[in-house]
């Protein structure tokens, strides 16, 4: 965590995503580290906005209220995929762990606004896809990205089909009348894309 501030303080950041692989490894998951790296940069560079791009921690509550009682500035955890596809695209986590989640940030730190995501192209249909938009606003998620997956090694499920922009505008408007405050979504869209810009948004929404 010191280190990490001390990069955000060198390359003077107003804003940072903060995330990690998963460590089921560790008996938290990992969720003090992501405390104490907020703290950290909060400490160092206190001006610098902080997003955190966090694991389910396998449904514990005790840990994500480890990382909310240091009011990171928003909580992101990617839905990444339709229900029914769970099983071989994340076979490690459960979709309605993820809503639960994302639903425990909103009713219980409303002041932080929740941020998910989810990557097109795996094989979901299209009613699939606005089952989740739906699902997703339904626990208070406000800011969401839609990007095309691309497979990494060849170990990883395949693509199934590329996803043409003027899906991806369809797709965005659908959540938009559906009412997230910020939608960002076409074929390079991830989970990081324009973060600041959307908390920027959000922010002036918030304040009229």
């Amino acid at each position: 965590p010191l280190r990490l501030a001390q990069a955000v303080a060198r390359m003077n950041l107003s804003y940072v995503v903060v995330t990690s692989v998963d460590r089921d490894d560790l008996p938290d998951g990992g969720a003090s580290i992501f405390a104490a790296t907020i703290e950290s940069v909060r400490s160092l560079v206190p001006q610098c906005k902080v997003e955190v791009l966090i694991p389910d921690f396998r449904g514990r509550s005790i840990d994500l209220q480890t990382v909310l009682d240091t009011s990171p500035d928003i909580v992101n955890h990617n839905v990444e995929t339709v229900e029914r596809l769970y099983p071989s695209a994340r076979p490690a986590g459960r979709y309605h762990r993820a809503l639960a989640l994302l639903e425990q940030v909103s009713r219980h730190t409303p002041r932080i606004p929740v941020k998910s995501g989810l990557m097109v192209g795996l094989g979901e249909k299209w009613n699939e896809l606005i089952t989740v938009l739906h699902d997703l606003r339904s626990v208070g998620c406000e800011i969401l990205t839609i990007g095309q997956y691309l497979r990494p090694p060849r170990a990883h499920v395949p693509v199934d089909r590329y996803y043409s922009p003027d899906e991806f505008v369809a797709l965005k408007e659908c959540a938009n009348k559906l009412g997230f405050l910020h939608v960002e979504s076409g074929p390079l869209v991830r989970s990081s894309y324009h973060a600041q810009e959307q908390a920027l948004a959000l922010e002036r929404l918030s304040y009229g």
